[in-house]
């Protein structure tokens, strides 16, 4: 799998030295991220880390079909107006009380992230809720961290919620209805306790006037709708692909056939009825908001972490881990659990899930094989997602908003979001430890 390197150099010096650059400079922020990844998967290649063949095989592609199919579905649904709908309809529902606003956002925002994804979902919500805040006279501050917080607890609860459960669920054949079963249960709980704090914190102290609450209250959810048929395509596409995840294993199919059939039936759908070149324009449009920079992020941070695995590196971490450890799973877990959580709040979490998931599979020897590693699965899932909450470069979802928000003319500062966020992010990391203890351990 490995070639001549370049310089003389051992393999797993070249391939080390690469990736630490690597994510140094994501880290930095100062390049874009798909640019970064993209040159180190190119300089595992000129080094002679890899050759070619071996880094397309490096490239999960079942990760990036997921990914993208899911996008172009979201993309098309969102032109009907659904997503506003919803947050129109939730804010209503509590008579536009800015505290029941606070709870039922964030519960929009878990479920959206369950079955969509974080990103997607906080891209679809918070744009509605700057107007409501702004149509309340309440700071936008403490809705857009709850929602942060919710999108990432609620993305965690299943396979397509949270990037780096893609991640995890295409490298082991875990399925849907084994993040639903194993991880769902703790996640409730943990939001719940979460949508506490946030209106303890702020809440009960917010307040909008008798005038501002009417004005929400004339907002109409059914003028929202733009396009009854698109709605009704868009909920039988994802009701059908939702189905094909919870039946995936059965169908013989990867998360990520079914995502790209969802997407091409769908675009059939909505391009029914229309001429040759509207057709070609709608597609064009579609296929413009899908987020090519993270898509290529992944092709180039798979390649990145293909050339370590293929350098040995992992595999001489994960003795020294298991040395560490003895070799005890309660201990290991527990190990990968809390360094998951708090690595994630300091680099991404999907370059970071990348990286471990070789790194855990090689272990399989330790615990009997691959059937033994499923609580150090679901301990890396818990961690590096929930973990994300604890800064705002910890996911992708909490750089979203950050971004949205700043465009909006409400930055989200790095410091004063770190005080609020990292210690419930510790709080909800360690009820995940007493979940995985009782459960697994």
């Amino acid at each position: 799998m490995t070639g001549h390197v370049l310089f003389g150099l051992a393999p797993m010096a070249a391939a080390t030295a690469v990736l630490v650059s690597t994510y140094a400079v994501i880290i930095s922020e100062k390049i874009n991220r798909a640019v970064i990844a993209l040159l180190g998967a190119g300089a595992m290649i000129l080094v002679g880390v890899l050759n070619q063949e071996a880094a397309i095989r490096g490239i999960d592609f079942n990760t990036i079909a997921l990914l993208t199919g899911m996008m172009i579905m979201v993309a098309i649904t969102r032109r009907s107006g659904v997503f506003q709908y919803v947050a129109i309809w939730s804010a209503k529902q509590v008579k536009a009380n800015p505290a029941g606003i606070l709870f039922t956002l964030q519960m929009v925002t878990a479920v959206f992230s369950a079955l969509l994804d974080n990103v997607t979902t906080v891209l679809l919500v918070v744009p509605v809720t700057l107007v409501i805040t702004e149509e309340l006279k309440v700071k936008p501050w403490p809705f857009l961290i709850a929602m942060i917080f919710a999108s990432n607890i609620g993305g965690t609860s299943t396979l397509i919620g949270d990037p780096p459960n893609i991640l995890i669920g295409s490298a082991t054949g875990l399925t849907f209805n084994d993040f639903a079963a194993n991880l769902m249960p703790v996640i409730v709980v943990i939001q719940l306790l979460v949508t506490g704090v946030f209106h303890w914190l702020y809440g009960r102290h917010l307040y909008a006037s008798a005038e501002a609450r009417a004005r929400i209250m004339s907002f109409s959810e059914k003028d929202a709708i733009t396009d009854h048929r698109l709605l009704k395509q868009s909920l039988f596409v994802l009701a059908l692909v939702i189905g094909g995840f919870i039946g995936a294993h059965s169908l013989g199919l990867e998360p990520g056939t079914i995502a790209m059939m969802g997407a091409a039936l769908l675009m059939l759908l909505f391009c029914l009825g229309r001429d040759a070149e509207a057709q070609s324009h709608e597609i064009h449009g579609i296929f413009g908001e899908v987020e090519w920079v993270t898509i290529f992020f992944f092709v180039g941070l798979f390649v990145v972490v293909h050339g370590v695995e293929a350098a040995g590196v992992l595999h001489w971490m994960a003795e020294h881990l298991v040395a560490l450890t003895g070799g005890d799973l309660t201990l290991t877990a527990i190990l990968i659990l809390w360094a998951s959580a708090i690595l994630s709040a300091v680099v991404d979490n999907i370059p970071f899930v990348a990286t471990m998931i070789p790194l855990v599979k090689s272990m399989a020897p330790t615990f009997g094989g691959p059937e033994g590693l499923a609580p150090l699965w679901w301990a890396l899932s818990l961690g590096a997602c929930l973990g994300g909450n604890g800064t705002l470069v910890g996911a992708s979802a909490n750089l979203t908003v950050a971004g949205l928000a700043e465009r909006a003319g409400h930055p989200i500062r790095f410091i004063p979001f770190m005080k609020v966020s990292f210690g419930l992010m510790l709080l909800t990391i360690a009820i995940a430890n007493v979940y995985l203890w009782l459960r697994y351990l």
